[in-house]
C-alpha cells in the first residue's frame, strides 16, 4: 500500500496537470486580428520614455580579430525628458566604476541649463512660430513611424510559431523573414530585408516585450563608402512592464563587426540595461542612488 505522503503527492500532480492542460491546449489567436491589434498598440519608446526618468548602465567592448576583449568600458547615465523638440538628456555620473567629479557633473548641468533657457526664450520670443514648428515636427515623426510599421508588412513575411511565457508573462512568438521581392519605401524598411527576426509580443497587452534580430547579409552606408556592417550581427531587446501601465526597455545586446571607411574593420559588442524608472515632473526629485 502506498503510504499517504505518496499519495498526497500523486492526487497533487493530477491536480496540476488538470489545471495546466487548458492552458496547454488553448488555441492561438487569429493571426491577422492580433496583428492588428498589436499595430493599434506600437509607440516608439522615446515616446513612452517620455514622462520618465531613468538611469542607462551602458557597457561596450572592443574585440580583437578572435573575438577577445580588448577594451572595456562601462558608463551610467541619468537620463531625463528631453526639451521640448530635443532629444532626452544623458547625464554621465560614473564611468568604469568611478563616479564622475563633482565639477564635472556642475560642468553638466550648466551646459543643460543654458540649453533650457535658450529653449524658454524661443518660446517666449516667438510662442506661435515655435509652437508651430514643434507641432510640424511631431506630425513628421508620427508620419516616418507609420511609413516604418507599413514597410513592416511589405518587407517580412510573418508566421505566429507558439505561446511562450517571458518571465512569467503570456506571449506569443513570431518569425519575421525577408521577403526577397520586397520593395520598400522607407530606408528602415531597406534595412530591414538584411535582418531575419523573432519577436514575443504580450497576449493580453498587444506590447512587444522580446525581440532578437540576425543580419542575413551585409549592411551599407553611404555606398559602403562610410560604413559597412557585416552578415552575422546580432541584437536583443528586452522590455519589462513598469508600474503596471507601460511597457518601457529593460535590456538591449548587440554584437557584431563593420568595415569603417575603406580600411578599419571594427568588431564590438556592448549592453544597454535601463532602470529606476520613475514619473517625471518639475516637482520631482531628480536624485538616484550613487551607481556601484
Amino acid at each position: 500500500m502506498p503510504s499517504r505522503s505518496a499519495t498526497a503527492i500523486g492526487v497533487l500532480v493530477v491536480c496540476l496537470c488538470a489545471a495546466v492542460a487548458p492552458a496547454q491546449d488553448r488555441p492561438l489567436p487569429d493571426q491577422e486580428a492580433f496583428l492588428r491589434e498589436t499595430r493599434r498598440h506600437l509607440q516608439t519608446d522615446a515616446t513612452l520614455q517620455s514622462s520618465y526618468m531613468y538611469v542607462e548602465t551602458r557597457r561596450e567592448q572592443e574585440l580583437d580579430g578572435k573575438g577577445r576583449v580588448s577594451e572595456d568600458r562601462v558608463r551610467v547615465y541619468e537620463n531625463y525628458p528631453g526639451l521640448p523638440g530635443q532629444p532626452r538628456w544623458e547625464r554621465l555620473i560614473a564611468e568604469n566604476g568611478r563616479p564622475v567629479s563633482p565639477e564635472k557633473l556642475a560642468e553638466q548641468d550648466r551646459d543643460r541649463q543654458q540649453d533650457a533657457g535658450e529653449a524658454a526664450r524661443r518660446l517666449t520670443n516667438q510662442p506661435a512660430d515655435e509652437r508651430a514648428r514643434l507641432e510640424r515636427q511631431r506630425e513628421r515623426q508620427l508620419r516616418e513611424m507609420e511609413r516604418a510599421i507599413d514597410d513592416i508588412m511589405t518587407v517580412y513575411e510573418i508566421r505566429m510559431v507558439g505561446r511562450e511565457a517571458i518571465e512569467g508573462h503570456d506571449t506569443i512568438a513570431f518569425s519575421l523573414t525577408p521577403r526577397p521581392d520586397a520593395k520598400p519605401k522607407t530606408r528602415e524598411g531597406s534595412q530591414m530585408k538584411k535582418f531575419s527576426v523573432k519577436a514575443w509580443i504580450s497576449e493580453s497587452d498587444y506590447e512587444l516585450v522580446r525581440l532578437e534580430a540576425k543580419a542575413i547579409d551585409s549592411l551599407s552606408w553611404g555606398l559602403g563608402l562610410l560604413a559597412r556592417l557585416h552578415k552575422g550581427a546580432q541584437l536583443t531587446f528586452l522590455r519589462r512592464k513598469v508600474n503596471g501601465e507601460v511597457w518601457l526597455p529593460a535590456m538591449f545586446n548587440y554584437s557584431g563587426s563593420a568595415r569603417v571607411g575603406l580600411v578599419w574593420t571594427l568588431r564590438r559588442s556592448g549592453a544597454s540595461e535601463y532602470s529606476g524608472y520613475r514619473k517625471f515632473s518639475v516637482d520631482t526629485s531628480t536624485t538616484f542612488n550613487t551607481p556601484k
